[in-house]
């Protein structure tokens, strides 16, 4: 990857990473769906001044449909799925069962996407960056797997969610700008929660805490509004495959998090368990081909 996609790579992971705490936090006073709807709104006000600012070629009145989709399973069923299943699991555990997205998207994208395929490299860092998620959390997995099943399936929903819909955006919108394709996308999103939260809720109830509030910009506008229009960018340079492994690093940000801010403690899990996730995705990222006998030299990787 070139210098820039890998700042976009690293932004995402740190802040995306963080998004499972922020979430915690504004469950605090907040529920599911209202939490879920003010966040979108706050990304939809920054996309529009980005919008303004940049001034992109606009989408044609057919990409609706596309921008429909993408609102439902790359927005809104995902974010209303994992802030639901924070009210049974850790932000910790959320963190690292969406770290699952990458193994849905190299599934995905053997039949949807042509020039994406998986190779032994590709395969052995992907196992890598999993199998340093599991280490990572090897003594929480256990003790996680009692009365939190069901915010367990949710979060996996969620990471399934996401690998359809950037496999489908890869399909569908590619040929957009990364500020149209997030902008499309959340407004529908914010009907859809919208529409819930009013269907389901009724009244609206605003926050009166600080720290709700400020997870609600940080949210709205760091990790949804930024983030998704460096997502899309990021998809368009390097494959849908190695945007997802951007989720690797959301449960190594957690612990790195927890270690500084509240006092938890560093033990030989963080070392290895990071090391495996950082291997990983250089591993997966890198340019290593391997040598192919000559009667496939004619195939595609």
């Amino acid at each position: 990857m070139t210098i820039q996609s890998w700042l976009k790579f690293i932004y995402l992971g740190v802040v995306w990473g963080a998004t499972f705490l922020w979430i915690k936090i504004g469950l605090e006073e907040l529920t599911p769906i209202t939490f879920t709807a003010l966040r979108l709104s706050v990304a939809l006000t920054g996309l529009l001044i980005l919008l303004l600012i940049t001034r992109p070629r606009l989408p044609r009145l057919a990409n609706g449909w596309d921008f429909l989709v993408l609102g439902i399973f790359n927005i809104a069923l995902p974010f209303l799925l994992i802030t639901w299943s924070e009210q049974h699991v850790t932000s910790g555990m959320a963190a690292i069962l969406n770290s699952t997205a990458p193994l849905f998207t190299m599934l995905l994208a053997q039949i949807f996407v042509q020039d994406d395929r998986i190779t032994l490299p590709k395969a052995i860092g992907l196992l890598a960056g999993f199998s340093g998620v599991v280490v990572l959390v090897s003594d929480e997995l256990g003790a996680a797997m009692t009365g939190e099943r069901w915010g367990q399936l949710g979060v996996l929903a969620a990471s399934l969610s996401y690998a359809v819909a950037i496999i489908f955006a890869r399909r569908r919108t590619f040929d957009l700008a990364p500020v149209v394709q997030a902008l499309g996308q959340n407004f529908f999103a914010n009907l859809t929660v919208w529409g819930l939260a009013i269907g389901l809720e009724g009244s609206l109830t605003l926050p009166r805490l600080p720290m709700t509030w400020l997870a609600i910009l940080w949210l709205g506008i760091m990790a949804t509004c930024i983030g998704t229009v460096l997502y899309y960018g990021l998809l368009k340079e390097v494959g849908p495959t190695r945007t997802t492994l951007v989720t690797y690093l959301f449960p190594l940000v957690g612990v790195i998090l927890g270690v500084v801010f509240l006092q938890e403690t560093l033990d030989w899990r963080v070392l290895l368990g990071g090391g495996l996730i950082i291997s990983g995705v250089a591993i997966v990222n890198s340019r290593i081909h391997l040598r192919r006998i000559p009667t496939e030299a004619g195939q595609n990787e």
